[in-house]
């Protein structure tokens, strides 16, 4: 199959909004969490909600957005914040703090506090999922790859499924690639150069939400992805498995923050300890959601590359705050070269 990509497709987010809205009206005993659009909006309406009502009596509202939405929502809103929670990746996380949009966080009054390792937490949020990125291949059509120089090989390159920098997965993946041909962490060039060398070749360039369906469907056949994706896709019984890259498999946490100006901080400290309590990870990690869980009473997935949280802290991590200022750079440079 040729290349394909829809441009508007990968673009990263939505524009910013530019009039200022008005105040969000915040019903007595409810909470107002902004969430990433699909599979996380159906979790926590399945599994957060009912249990927030049910612990506390508390009406759990949500707003879908994606990430950068909810930035660039929270930057029109003038003061008059437009959710109480955000839900965020490190890269629009490391945007947010840098503009004062958190309030600080106090760890203190959650109950589930004891269980949440201490690296999962600081002054300004904790994590509610953590996400472990590596290389997903079909055994019964490849053999399964050492690592991320093997996808511009054959067997893999002709069956292999690409999506750029508009999501945290996808930015940590092509910054290992760059690696691997010589770039570093703010020089992705080299990855660049070698994807545009191998692009005829290559099964499909598609953006990240239809990349999945397009794997179920045999059109590619190796992709770099998050375990959550593999563990979805093979509930489904698509034949798919996850390899760890040999330079490491790659781990970034979602987290919870609770918005300045919050008016109604006991139930947002009620929502987040909800959400990261024993009994809402427990569920959440088991299918159709498939998240890793980040409380330490929980038991870890077997399909998982670890076998607790603590093992984390051998994956590779990035520094988002030499990434962020790039990373609108690298997605328009994407766009275009693939599309040539």
């Amino acid at each position: 199959m040729s290349p394909t990509l829809s441009r508007r497709a990968l673009l990263a987010g939505t524009a910013a909004l530019a009039a200022p809205l008005a105040a969000r009206a915040q019903k007595p005993g409810s909470v107002t969490a902004a969430i990433y659009p699909g599979a996380w909006e159906e979790a926590f309406r399945d599994l957060v909600a009912p249990a927030l009502k049910k612990s506390y009596n508390i009406e759990l509202e949500m707003q879908a957005l994606f990430a950068v939405d909810q930035v660039a929502k929270f930057a029109a809103s003038r003061g008059a914040p437009p959710f109480d929670c955000f839900v965020l990746d490190p890269g629009p996380r490391a945007t947010a703090l840098e503009r004062g949009m958190f309030e600080k966080f106090d760890a203190s009054k959650l109950a589930s506090r004891a269980a949440i390792p201490a690296a999962l937490v600081d002054e300004w949020g904790i994590g509610c999922n953590a996400q472990v990125v590596g290389i997903a291949y079909n055994p019964k059509k490849l053999p399964k790859p050492k690592g991320y120089a093997d996808l511009f090989k054959e067997p893999w390159v002709s069956r292999l499924g690409l999506t750029g920098f508009g999501t945290t997965f996808g930015t940590v993946s092509l910054i290992e690639i760059a690696k691997i041909f010589g770039g570093s962490e703010t020089n992705i060039d080299p990855a660049l150069a070698e994807l545009k060398k191998v692009l005829p070749k290559i099964a499909a360039v598609s953006s990240p939400a239809a990349l999945p369906g397009l794997f179920q469907q045999g059109q590619c056949d190796v992709t770099y992805t998050n375990t959550q994706t593999v563990t979805t896709l093979k509930d489904r019984g698509v034949d798919i498995e996850f390899a760890v890259p040999e330079t490491g498999a790659t781990t970034f946490l979602t987290t919870l923050h609770i918005a300045k100006g919050c008016e109604n901080m006991d139930a947002a400290y009620k929502y987040i300890d909800t959400a990261v309590s024993k009994g809402v990870q427990d569920a959440l990690q088991k299918p159709p959601y498939n998240f890793i869980p980040v409380n330490k009473e929980v038991a870890l997935g077997k399909d998982l590359p670890m076998r607790s949280l603590d093992e984390m802290s051998k994956f590779v991590t990035h520094d988002w705050s030499k990434i962020n200022p790039l990373r609108g750079q690298w997605i328009d440079r994407f766009n275009r070269e693939m599309a040539k």
